[in-house]
């Protein structure tokens, strides 16, 4: 069977920090050559390619090395520039008896109740809606996306999984008294940290400020460090200038720091007032 995915397409197949029990649920009842990428638990920084072959799953792991102060992805005794190049190269070539075929199908969820949203981070949806599981970052918590492409936190205990092919119904919501609450002083989101700022949280899907006029420069508030495969991401440190050229309405922002041009989630920046442009610029 022929290979049917991009690899440059992170989201179809990069699952984040699965446990080997869980990878083994999604990849089992799948075909042959159907396979996810997840973090490591037991060596930080590494990865595991995941793959159905034949009766079982397969785990290999792929190490990030350094030689010579170049990052490198080593899986066996082969090394490659990035994930998408190992994921392209086995697309042709046998891991132990199957190829890579497609990336395992992600979980699917409607939303039970309206959320607002707690933190920047968060993404707000209402009732009805359907999300995309990206990653299952923690009990309660997973980051998930909407069909306009925007990815966030949510609440799990406020979804509803569907299963694969079932028409989307509405449930009756249960009175609002009845509503889980999210677990308060929930841990961060992996590579992310929380600072204890707070950003105005976006009561719409739109993202965009309209009164804004790029390019404009705009103050990082939560640091980010990006995956190191993700070559397009930019590392945010709190109190950076980014200078914002383009404001997606996925939320992936386009802008330059220290020189560097890459992409960035909006809700980690905020736009500088004419005060602190005068004093940046004095």
């Amino acid at each position: 069977m022929e290979a049917d995915f991009d690899p440059e397409d992170k989201y179809s197949w990069f699952f984040g920090m699965l446990s080997r029990e869980r990878t083994n649920q999604i990849l089992e009842p799948e075909q042959s050559g159907v396979f996810l990428v997840r973090e490591s638990r037991t060596q930080v920084g590494d990865f595991v390619l995941c793959v159905k072959e034949e009766l079982r799953v397969s785990h290999y792991i792929i190490n990030r090395i350094q030689p010579g102060g170049v990052t490198r992805f080593k899986i066996g005794d082969k090394e490659f520039a990035d994930i998408p190049s190992l994921l392209n190269f086995y697309k042709t070539h046998y891991l132990d008896t199957t190829t890579l075929i497609r990336p395992a199908p992600r979980a699917k969820l409607q939303c039970k109740y309206d959320f607002q949203g707690q933190d920047p981070e968060d993404l707000p949806f209402r009732r009805g809606d359907i999300l995309e599981v990206i990653s299952e970052d923690e009990e309660e918590w997973w980051t998930a996306r909407n069909v306009n492409g925007q990815m966030g936190q949510i609440p799990v205990r406020y979804t509803q999984p569907l299963e694969p092919n079932q028409i989307p119904a509405i449930n009756n919501p249960r009175p609002q008294d009845d509503i889980p609450q999210p677990q308060q002083g929930r841990p961060a989101p992996i590579n992310e940290y929380r600072t204890g700022l707070q950003l105005q949280q976006p009561t719409t899907t739109t993202t965009v400020p309209i009164q804004v006029q790029l390019p404009a420069k705009a103050i990082v508030v939560l640091q980010r460090i990006p995956s190191a495969y993700d070559r397009r991401q930019l590392q945010l440190k709190i109190g950076d200038i980014v200078t914002v050229s383009k404001m997606n309405l996925n939320g992936q922002w386009e802008g330059t720091i220290n020189g560097k041009e890459g992409i960035f989630p909006f809700t980690h920046v905020r736009f500088l007032t004419p005060e602190e442009l005068r004093n940046l610029n004095t």
